[in-house]
């Protein structure tokens, strides 16, 4: 009896058991999906890490140049030039860097090229008042000038007359356009000439000076360019 019973135990293990080999498959498998799930999950994790240290760089790069050219600005000793800090300014305000101590630089160096900013615009504004002054002084002087020349009662006042309006111009051959015609944008110009030919021109044929109509000054106060209306 025993030994039928052994007997129909090895011959049970013998028999084809789908079910204890479902068994089995199953578990390797889900193993198998367990380490290939963890692989993929290690994998994953260790790109975001490498991704977040290399934005995280990136932003720190981004936040070094920036207080550097901050810097810059405000402790400029006349390296830069206006233009240059309100065109570095600009360019770290649109990165919109959210930083404490970024935006104190920003606030700072704002503060300074105002500054600079309206310093450099009342110059320009009393610079062009005081060329529009002597532009002004100039056409006076000339003008009477002209008179003297084109109705001295002798060669010699004339002379004296000449002497005295070269000194006014940059140069004896200063240039001297005429206008002859002008029609909206459009004007015509008589041969030119210099300032040296036109005070002898007046002074030999006694004409009537010719009408001022611009002058442009150097910064000596020198004109260096005349722009008559010729009379007809």
């Amino acid at each position: 009896m025993e030994i039928n019973t052994v007997q129909k135990k090895r011959r049970d293990k013998l028999i084809f058991n789908p079910l204890r080999i479902l068994r089995s498959v199953s578990t390797v498998h889900l193993i198998m999906l367990l380490l290939i799930g963890g692989a993929a999950v290690g994998t994953s994790g260790c790109k975001a890490r490498k991704e977040a240290r290399a934005a995280a760089a990136a932003k720190a790069e981004r936040i070094a140049e920036a207080k550097a050219d901050l810097l810059a600005i405000i402790n400029d000793n006349g390296n830069m030039t206006l233009e240059e800090k309100e065109s570095t300014l600009s360019r770290i305000k649109a990165m919109n860097i959210e930083d404490a101590e970024i935006q104190d630089l920003i606030a700072r160096a704002e503060a300074i090229v105002s500054r600079e900013r309206e310093a450099a615009d009342r110059v320009r504004g009393n610079t062009g008042a005081k060329d529009e002054s002597k532009s002004m002084d100039a056409n006076t002087q000339l003008k009477t000038v002209f008179d003297q020349i084109s109705s001295a009662r002798s060669t010699s006042d004339a002379n004296s007359s000449i002497r005295q309006a070269l000194s006014m111009f940059a140069s004896p051959e200063t240039p001297v356009l005429i206008i002859i015609s002008q029609s909206g944008n459009n004007v015509d110009y008589d041969e030119p000439t210099t300032i040296k030919k036109y005070l002898e021109y007046l002074k030999d044929t006694n004409s009537r000076p010719a009408a001022i109509h611009n002058l442009e000054v150097d910064a000596n106060g020198k004109i260096k360019e005349v722009e008559l209306i010729k009379n007809y």
